[in-house]
Formats: C-alpha cells, sequence, structure tokens
C-alpha cells in the first residue's frame, strides 16, 4: 500500500500525505474501495475525462503528489455514490467541463486547493451530503450550477477573486442561510440562488446585474440589500420570496423596470430608499413590480 501522495483522508480507509523531504514524489493517482482494492486504471498527470464515472465502490482517492495533476475532467468521479471527501491538489487549475463530481452523494468534505482557477458547470451539483465549501481566492469564475442540489450546503465562503456568480450554481441549496458576496462580483446569474434557505442578501456595490429568478423561492428571505452599482434587476428576480418584508435600494427606481421583481412576495413589503434619490416616489399601498401593496420611504 503506498504511503505517500498528496490527496483526501478517509476515515477507516487509507490515508495520503504529502511526501516528506527526501522521499520521491508519487508520480500517479489511484482510486480505491473500502478495502484498498483499486479501481479503475492508475492515472498519470491530469485526471482524464469519465475516469471512475459510475464507479459506487470507490471510497478514497490519492493523487499524484509532483504538480502533475492540473486539471480535473468532466465526469472523472461522476456518481461515485460511496466517497466521502476529497481534498484537491494546490497544482490543479481547473475542475473540469462539467460534472465532475456530480451526484456523489456521500461526498461530505471538499477542499478545493489553493491554485484553482476555475470551478465547471455542474462540477458539484447534487453532491447532497456537502455541508461546507471554501472557494478560494484565485478562482475567478463560479460554472453554471457548480453546487445545484446540494441541499445540505450551509456554510459558503467565496474568494475574493470571483468576478461572477453564473446561472444556478446554488439553486436548491435548501440549507444555505447566510452567504456573503464578496465585492469582486460584478454579475449574479439567472436562478443562481433560487429555492435557498438564505434569510438575508447584500449584494455589493460591485455587482451591476442581478439575473431573472436570481432568488425566486427563497421563502425564508426576509431583508435584501440592493447596493449602489446594480443597473439592471432581471425578471422575477425575487419572486415568491413570501417572507421578503424589506429591502434597502441603494439603486434609482429605473433598475427595476419590467422586471416584476417582487412579483408574489410579501405584502406589505417596504422599499427604503436613499433620502437624496429623486427617481423613488414615496407612498404607501403602492403598486411595484408584482406587488400591489409597496411602502417606499427614503430614509437610507
Amino acid at each position: 500500500m503506498a504511503r505517500y501522495g498528496y490527496g483526501m483522508s478517509v476515515s477507516g480507509s487509507r490515508t495520503a500525505v504529502v511526501a516528506s523531504s527526501g522521499e520521491a514524489p508519487i508520480t500517479t493517482s489511484r482510486a480505491f474501495d473500502s478495502s484498498g482494492v483499486q479501481v479503475g486504471d492508475t492515472n498519470t498527470g491530469p485526471i482524464p475525462d469519465s475516469w471512475v464515472d459510475n464507479q459506487s465502490t470507490v471510497t478514497s482517492v490519492i493523487f499524484a503528489n509532483d504538480n502533475s495533476v492540473t486539471s480535473i475532467g468532466s465526469y472523472s468521479f461522476r456518481d461515485c455514490s460511496g466517497l466521502t471527501s476529497i481534498t484537491i491538489p494546490n497544482s490543479v487549475t481547473d475542475i473540469g467541463g462539467g460534472e465532475s463530481f456530480l451526484g456523489c452523494t456521500s461526498l461530505a468534505t471538499v477542499t478545493l486547493g489553493t491554485g484553482l482557477a476555475s470551478i465547471g458547470n455542474y462540477a458539484f451539483k447534487g453532491c447532497t451530503s456537502l455541508a461546507s465549501i471554501t472557494v478560494p481566492n484565485n478562482v475567478a469564475s463560479i460554472a453554471d450550477g457548480a453546487f445545484q442540489d446540494c441541499s445540505s450546503l450551509a456554510t459558503v465562503t467565496i474568494g475574493t477573486g470571483v468576478t461572477s456568480i453564473a446561472n444556478y450554481v446554488f439553486a436548491a441549496c435548501s440549507s444555505l442561510a447566510n452567504i456573503t458576496i464578496p465585492n469582486s462580483v460584478t454579475s449574479i446569474g439567472t436562478e443562481a440562488f433560487t429555492a435557498c434557505g438564505l434569510t438575508s442578501i447584500t449584494i455589493p456595490n460591485s455587482v451591476t446585474s442581478i439575473g431573472d429568478d436570481a432568488f425566486s423561492g427563497c421563502a425564508n428571505l426576509a431583508t435584501a440589500t440592493i447596493g449602489t452599482g446594480v443597473t439592471s434587476i432581471g425578471n422575477y428576480a425575487f419572486q415568491n420570496c413570501g417572507s421578503l418584508a424589506t429591502v434597502l435600494c441603494y439603486v434609482a427606481q429605473s433598475a427595476f423596470v419590467g422586471s416584476n421583481a417582487f412579483y408574489y412576495t410579501n405584502s406589505p413589503l417596504t422599499i427604503r430608499a436613499r433620502s437624496t434619490d429623486a427617481s423613488w416616489t414615496v407612498g404607501t399601498g403602492l403598486t411595484f413590480q408584482g406587488n400591489t401593496n409597496v411602502t417606499v420611504i427614503k430614509n437610507l
């Protein structure tokens, strides 16, 4: 049994550690079942597409630690339902064109290496046991559906290098009650947080666009703050947020034109706008973007 590698640790199975000084680096990556029997082929270099795709017996992985593992391909670990933990080496800059860990329903712990620059489409979709994730600062983009349907995901840290949160990234993450969107983010995609467990959200001043249905169906969302940079709010951005009672708007009223952003939100809804912003109409019982009982107060 190999003693050294760079990879994941699974309780009751083999443990992979970085080779100590003077030890020859491990140059191959391998996957194993709970008995220590290898599953699939030994791999040298980047992890290929569909490497151990749909291999439910895989419980542990040892990655080569010679910096040869620079990417993880599409479908490489898809539906490996026995895999509980994975550590991505720092040498990896890209996780797949898509669905690399999709449907790994027992995957509870994921550590992303500091060299990672991008997370591919639906990379961790349907990883229903995943409880927390930290996106490293080197990551610039989180692609469509990367963490969609991760129903146990409760803690998310987004690195300061991320500039866009694409479509469906955290859709249906029903345990996600709080998230901080860093000031590096400039756009939030379609349905990015739809049907999440969010109770509040602050959209930073750096964000210029919010996609269609971005926060729709967030039933627990009670307060939202929209930063000064937003110029475009997509259709039904907050629809069916039945608990949404207060929105702090640091943007012009024109950002909402034609959006029906508050369709089927809580009624009454209070919108607080900047006292110096002449674009907002103050009043009570107003009809505004799909809600027929809106109070607008200019007191920010």
